[in-house]
């Protein structure tokens, strides 16, 4: 890899995409990319990289790139379809959205001027844009290279599927057709190759903010964690098993997304493999957070509230939702009730009967706008048992506890304030996360509510960073003690209630496993920890480790990287049992 290349994407990451995979130039070439031929086959994710002998780029990138795809890519392999998406003609998945969007050139670095998702006229997908690179390679006759990273998301959903596009340029507007392909996803119920040669235009000139836009991608990468692959591990900590930490044996290593091992403010990553290579990018590989969210937002958010407004998590639904006001179905129910998914309103107390069987929660997961949603929440389920004693899990009872903080916030303020741009974001900007993990999925009206439950998109670095931020000292200045040392299992008075027929308890937005037998304690200890739909854990381990994984074969498997963890560090030192805060 030639030294120009700046540390914006880790060289060992480039080096591990394209180790092995020859001449990524073999694909792609100009030839490929200025025909008017189909793209007749996926090709290696080295592809999409610099070739030996790359240079800086001559040529410079700055203004709108747009799109207009075709009615069909050119190749759509499905590998599971549970919806039957593909044949239903109105969501329109083998068609891409249509694309406009401005970038800035900085070096060999290429910025999209637009962070987060970005909701079009396209039925099912939504795109979602990363940094990527630009670069010289002799046999492009005067042309300049660009790769970027983009992800699709569904409308309204958290499934993510992750990608990579390429073409040519020159600084005139010259540009060739667009290669685009998806070869990996984080999304249980639908997974597909996707391959297309796509029309382009480039039309140069300023992008509006351009300097700060720039300024701003300096500063995100230079605020990243320092970041190793996971291997890595066993020399920095000899003795270490890096092994451990990539869930052997129980989760496929096609269904692993990415995972990660934060010991001493470093971030240990593995996997990123896609079905044609390491995905080349993996610093900014999006991941989404499902059910974490109901941790970060949802949990992490009433902590943060309590702390400014004593008293607040003890605030009654029906006072801050006018639509659950009048059923007499919220009668007594909490915030704090609500954080815990014990407001005694449900209809089968089996723990995921009312979330999963059947299409009973359809009706709030399916409709996009705040009226639906509330509608659902407030009146579909009945009073079975008094608030506070019996958990059942609810992402609707999530997603009125957010409707509730917001509307506190704005009841509290003389301005209009948002549980996550005005609660939690100002609190989060020392962290410096990334552009990508500042916007939420969030209802398609109005209103915008955040679903709270579901909806943030992260890379390895901000879930590193939230990871530590939860499982740090530093948090209990910034939130309410007694809803936090609950949630982590840090108050034996307060362990919260049994969740999915006894095997973990759920306290606060936060699970816990329990009677964990660590190596180092005398006794056992109750591990918390974030889950995620699909196959997503993130591990907050008592020596200030954490875990993280993200997959989507619907297993769950992380006691190996625990035990790792407090053999690495261990969890107690002289085997005494940690101390309640």
């Amino acid at each position: 890899m030639t030294k120009w290349l700046r540390l914006a994407l880790p060289l060992w990451l480039i080096a591990h995409c394209a180790a092995g995979a020859g001449d990524p130039r073999h694909s792609l070439d100009l030839s490929t990319l200025l025909s008017a031929n189909g793209m007749q086959q996926p090709v290696p994710m080295s592809a999409f990289t610099p070739a030996p002998g790359a240079s800086a780029a001559a040529q410079q990138l700055q203004g709108l790139i747009e799109m207009v795809p075709a009615a069909r890519v050119d190749g759509f392999r499905v590998l599971r379809d549970d919806f039957d998406y593909v044949n239903d003609s109105a969501s329109r998945v083998t068609q891409l959205p249509a694309f406009s969007f401005s970038f800035v050139q900085d070096g060999d670095q290429l910025i999209p001027a637009t962070r987060g998702a970005v909701a079009g006229e396209h039925p099912h997908w939504e795109w979602l844009l990363e940094p990527g690179l630009v670069w010289q390679e002799a046999d492009d006759r005067g042309y300049s290279r660009a790769a970027l990273p983009f992800s699709l998301l569904q409308r309204g959903e958290n499934c993510t599927h992750n990608g990579v596009m390429s073409f040519l340029f020159k600084s005139d507007g010259s540009v060739s057709r667009v290669a685009l392909q998806i070869s990996s996803e984080t999304c249980l119920y639908f997974k597909f190759d996707l391959w297309t040669l796509a029309s382009a235009r480039f039309t140069p000139g300023p992008v509006a903010g351009a300097a700060q836009l720039v300024t701003n991608y300096a500063s995100e990468v230079a605020n990243r964690l320092p970041l190793r692959p996971i291997e890595d591990l066993a020399t920095d900590w000899p003795g270490a098993d890096p092994t451990k930490f990539g869930a052997n044996g129980v989760i496929d290593p096609d269904d692993m997304t990415a995972y990660g091992f934060l010991i001493n403010g470093t971030n240990y990553v593995g996997g990123c493999q896609t079905r044609q290579g390491r995905y080349p990018f993996c610093e900014v590989l999006d991941l989404p957070s499902y059910s974490l969210a109901k941790s970060l937002v949802a949990g992490l958010g009433l902590m943060r509230l309590e702390q400014l407004y004593p008293g607040a998590a003890s605030s009654l639904i029906a006072d801050y939702v006018p639509e659950c006001a009048g059923n007499g179905l919220w009668q007594n129910v909490t915030f704090e009730h609500a954080l815990d998914m014990a407001t005694g309103n449900y209809h089968s107390a089996h723990y995921d009967d009312d979330e999963t069987a059947g299409d009973k929660a359809s009706g709030f997961f399916d409709p996009v706008t705040h009226a639906e949603k509330i509608a659902f929440a407030c009146n579909h389920y009945p009073r079975r048992a008094n608030p506070g004693q019996q958990w059942v899990y609810h992402t609707s009872d999530t997603y009125l506890l957010g409707t509730a903080i917001t509307n506190f916030l704005n009841e509290h303020s003389t301005l209009a304030a948002d549980l996550l741009d005005d609660l939690l974001l100002p609190w989060w900007q020392p962290l410096s996360l990334s552009p990508t993990s500042q916007f939420s999925r969030r209802t398609y009206d109005k209103y915008a509510r955040i679903f709270t439950g579901y909806g943030l998109t992260l890379h390895v670095d901000d879930i590193a960073k939230l990871g530590e931020l939860a499982n740090g000292q530093a948090v209990r200045q910034q939130v309410d003690i007694t809803l936090l040392d609950g949630a982590l299992q840090r108050n034996s008075d307060d362990r919260g209630l049994p969740a999915m027929a006894g095997s973990f308890y759920y306290n606060n937005g936060f699970w816990a496993y329990p009677d964990f037998p660590s190596r180092s304690c005398s006794t056992p200890i109750n591990l918390p920890f974030m889950l995620g739909y699909g196959g997503i854990n993130v591990v907050l381990m008592p020596n200030q480790t954490v875990y993280y994984y993200f997959s989507d074969n619907g297993q769950f498997s992380w006691l190996d990287a625990a035990r790792e963890s407090d053999r690495i560090i261990p969890f107690c030192s002289q085997n005494e049992e940690p101390t309640d805060d």
